[in-house]
């Protein structure tokens, strides 16, 4: 039987075949390298004014085409980053041979987060030169991304107390069994009680670390990364991504890391989205994790419509008729009245007062009510109290009713909401797998991380809708320009590079 025969590895060919030429025309390596070439590097902000005195320093652009090309293929790690520079044919084209340490490319990716993310902004422009963004519809959501910090490595108040009492019984037990040893054991236990005290000394100085930071919680590894609620209440130590997708071809156009829950993200997403896209008439798409006052005050303010699921009421807030609800009360805002479901007026004291929520967001409201509710034949299908039924309002109840009347008329719309900005995160999260944060000691170094994941995951987008000759052909004439401005003629370039153009 014959089978297919590799080449001899010691033949010697008689017409060499160059590096350029081993590397396919419509590979997505040239589309990177193309890309960053593109950009004006010193404008956005990465460094480039070296001491002259010892060893040259690596371009930025060579170390960011590195990183480009690592996250398109999955390779995240510097260790990983430096071995491919020394065995992978498409990382020598693209940066001419050159095989950086894992520090320089750690480095790299540390100092630069703000020019990172102005980066990922000239991938959105790209998307706009296309047509590839509609800018009037965008959904925005959150996704967590594990931390490089264990759950046993993060510390409230509570925990610290917990351990520290936990530590206090095994003292008292060390010391009494001392009390009553012969002298056999004596050491052990001695040897004990200074294990113990030392770990007591450790919680305590989580305790004073935790009481400076002036934060409900501290983290040990990776110190700005906090424990979040991930669903139901499975909770892990994780950094809370908020992004905004555009709805035309699932495009992200912006991304910020945070350590907060959702309930005050939205409203500076959509301030954002409106500088990126330049315009307000758009519609935003949140779940009801985004349905809060002061969130959707600050984007209607914007003249921005937004269309934010509404959270189901819990048991307690709700009548023992569903027909009595709150949401049946119809306000009349000339007169400040509530009508009820029984054509009865509720009124006001206008007297404003004000509590705290579950989260500690502070609510400012006014109390409605009818003297005609104690003898109302429907008092027990409107309410459990003996008393009146009493209607809060809130300042911010102007701006939850324009919602719930956007999320009524255009619940399909609504409905969208998942498919377009779920599309990202299922790409990056199970399909490449970049489900946690790769580096720690901070937050900073986060945002470098998830800004170099967007980039990559833009440029394949924009890649696979587009033919990828019309995208080199347009970045060809981005360098072109660039080069212009300093005398440098870009086909005479190409040409020592090899390349052929169109």
């Amino acid at each position: 039987m014959k089978f297919i025969q590799g080449h001899n590895r010691t033949q010697i060919n008689l017409f060499p075949v160059s590096l350029d030429q081993s590397i396919d025309p419509d590979n997505e390596v040239r589309i990177i390298d193309l890309f960053v070439d593109s950009l004006s590097i010193k404008d956005y902000g990465f460094r480039m004014d070296f001491v002259e005195n010892g060893r040259p320093a690596y371009h930025p652009t060579d170390l960011l085409k590195l990183f480009i090309y690592g996250y398109m293929n999955k390779i995240r790690t510097t260790r990983d980053l430096e071995k491919e520079c020394r065995r992978n044919i498409e990382v020598m084209w693209l940066l001419k041979c050159l095989k950086p340490d894992h520090n320089t490319i750690s480095n790299f990716r540390q100092r630069n987060q703000k020019a990172i993310k102005k980066v990922f902004r000239a991938t959105v422009q790209i998307a706009r030169h296309f047509d590839l963004i509609g800018g009037k519809l965008i959904a925005g959501d959150s996704t967590k991304l594990r931390a490089q910090n264990s759950k046993k490595n993060n510390f409230n108040q509570a925990k610290v107390d917990r351990h520290v009492a936990y530590i206090d019984n095994k003292l008292e037990e060390y010391t009494r069994a001392l009390a009553e040893n012969d002298g056999d054991n004596k050491q052990v236990i001695e040897d004990e009680i200074k294990k113990q005290q030392q770990r007591k000394d450790n919680y305590r100085n989580i305790e004073k670390q935790l009481k400076e930071s002036g934060e409900p919680q501290i983290s040990i590894s990776d110190p700005e990364s906090r424990q979040i609620m991930i669903r139901n209440n499975i909770t892990e130590v994780a950094y809370n991504v908020q992004t905004t997708v555009d709805a035309k071809n699932n495009i992200p156009i912006d991304y910020k890391v945070t350590k907060q829950n959702d309930s005050k993200a939205m409203g500076n997403m959509v301030q954002r989205a409106k500088s990126i896209l330049r315009t307000n008439e758009f519609t935003v798409l949140y779940d009801k994790g985004y349905h809060t006052g002061s969130e959707l005050k600050t984007a209607q303010d914007l003249g921005v419509e937004t269309i934010v699921a509404i959270p189901s009421l819990p048991s307690t807030s709700q009548a023992p008729s569903h027909e009595y609800n709150s949401e049946y009360f119809i306000y009349d805002k000339e007169a400040d009245t509530y009508t009820c479901p029984q054509g009865e007026f509720l009124i006001t004291n206008g007297t404003w007062y004000n509590e705290h929520d579950k989260r500690g967001n502070l609510i400012i409201f006014k109390q409605y009510k009818t003297r005609s509710c104690k003898t109302c034949q429907a008092h027990s299908k409107c309410t459990r109290s003996k008393n009146a039924r009493v209607i809060q309002r809130t300042t911010f109840a102007e701006y939850y009713e324009i919602n719930r009347r956007n999320f009524q008329e255009k619940e399909r719309l609504y409905k969208r909401r998942q498919a377009i900005v779920e599309h990202p995160y299922g790409t990056l999260k199970r399909q490449w797998g970049f489900s946690y944060i790769l580096t720690k000691k901070g937050i900073s170094r986060a945002i470098s991380d998830v800004g170099f994941m967007f980039i990559a995951y833009n440029l394949r987008r924009i890649g696979n809708i587009l033919t990828r000759d019309r995208l080199k052909e347009y970045l060809r004439i981005l360098v072109s320009m660039f080069l212009d401005l300093f005398g440098i003629n870009f086909r005479q370039l190409n040409e020592k590079r090899g390349l052929k153009l169109a």
